[in-house]
């Protein structure tokens, strides 16, 4: 900071001799090279966005946790963002300072989990059904801690739900459901929750792809074969989640049902949210995760207000019988080509899952 109050005196002392073009010139050189000294001295490394590059991959690319440094980054390049917080290509954004690793916290033993010996001092567990890429978690902390979730990503196996295009493309409904479903419960279990995936496919991790390739092969909770008919579908997860509910009784239990919706092409929807209009618990999750929607909402997108609904579907089959309290979230319209872009976009399905997985910490650490 001495050598920049320096630099500061020198350009002062040439100002005053120079012709009034110059001046200005060297006052915007100043400002500029006056936050490029400042941020440099603060450990900032610069590095070049690249092509289809998003928030979320250039954190990784880098050894930085999306979920932890996100916020961080766009602060520090506010200014620098497109629409949405994309990314330019080409252009030069600062990455944020590393934290100091969090010290070693115990969490809850999940059927799939199998913890990991490493050098460090952070507690690392392995899930195989988040794919090889994102298998290992590094658990944070324990604000989770007795919680055990439900997730089911709707429809599955013969049953691919609503269709959409998309440049000669077509997207399916339940990969994308599952796919955001992924990533929620990852975020769930870094926090220590025991969480439960009720659909599954054992070869489909987590995909930065843009298009996820429709396959049937999911099944359901203890790798149960999904039926054709419809009605045996829902009466299959509603089974699963109940024997578990009954199996964990005593604890705080909550179902996430994620699904997509198929509108007219010309209606796009913001995420929106359904409860069972006898379940003020079911109500109060799906608040705070409506409410963690508007203010990010609010922060990131600061022209566009949110428009997500919050209202009682107790018609639904899977919300009507199951025991937790529940929400049953769409995301919005994959017909529509203005919400295809909070699908096709890998690091907008990664913020709908922390989004998501926000919320749920809020209603639970708030109860």
């Amino acid at each position: 900071m001495k050598n920049l109050l320096l630099y500061l005196f020198f350009i002062k002392s040439d100002i005053r001799n120079t012709s009034s073009f110059v001046k200005v010139f060297l006052v915007f050189s100043l400002f500029f090279s006056f936050q490029d000294v400042l941020l440099a001295q603060i450990g900032n490394k610069k590095v070049v966005a690249k092509s289809g590059e998003g928030i979320y991959s250039m954190l990784r690319r880098n050894n930085l946790n999306p979920n932890v440094y996100f916020n961080d980054f766009v602060e520090l390049n506010k200014n620098k963002l497109g629409k949405n917080q994309s990314l330019y290509e080409g252009r030069t954004y600062l990455l944020p300072v590393k934290k100091e690793k969090s010290p070693v916290v115990k969490t809850q033993k999940s059927p799939e989990s199998k913890p990991v010996k490493t050098k460090s001092n952070i507690k690392t567990v392995v899930y195989p059904i988040f794919g090889d890429k994102y298998s290992r978690i590094e658990i944070k902390d324990n604000k989770l801690k007795g919680a055990v979730y439900y997730l089911i990503a709707g429809h599955g196996g013969p049953d691919p739900g609503a269709l959409g295009k998309f440049g000669g493309h077509t997207l399916s409904e339940d990969e994308y459901a599952y796919d955001v479903s992924l990533r929620l419960a990852r975020y769930l279990i870094e926090h220590g929750a025991l969480v439960y995936m009720i659909i599954r496919d054992k070869n489909d991790g987590i995909r930065d792809q843009a298009i996820l390739k429709l396959d049937t092969d999911e099944v359901c909770f203890r790798d149960k074969k999904i039926p054709y008919n419809q009605k045996e579908r829902l009466k299959q997860r509603t089974l699963a989640v109940n024997n578990l509910y009954a199996k964990n009784k005593g604890k705080y239990q909550r179902l996430v049902i994620i699904h997509l919706d198929s509108r007219g092409k010309k209606n796009d929807l913001d995420v929106y949210f359904y409860y069972h209009e006898r379940s003020k618990s079911g109500k109060r999750l799906a608040k705070n995760i409506q409410e963690t929607f508007k203010k990010k909402y609010a922060k990131y997108q600061p022209n566009r207000s949110y428009n997500g609904s919050l209202s009682t579907r107790s018609s639904l089959y899977v919300l009507r019988n199951t025991h937790p309290p529940t929400v049953f979230i769409e995301l919005g319209n994959i017909r529509n080509a203005h919400d295809q872009q909070r699908f096709v976009i890998p690091d907008n399905r990664q913020a709908l899952g922390a989004w998501i997985g926000e919320g749920v910490l809020l209603d639970y650490t708030s109860r």
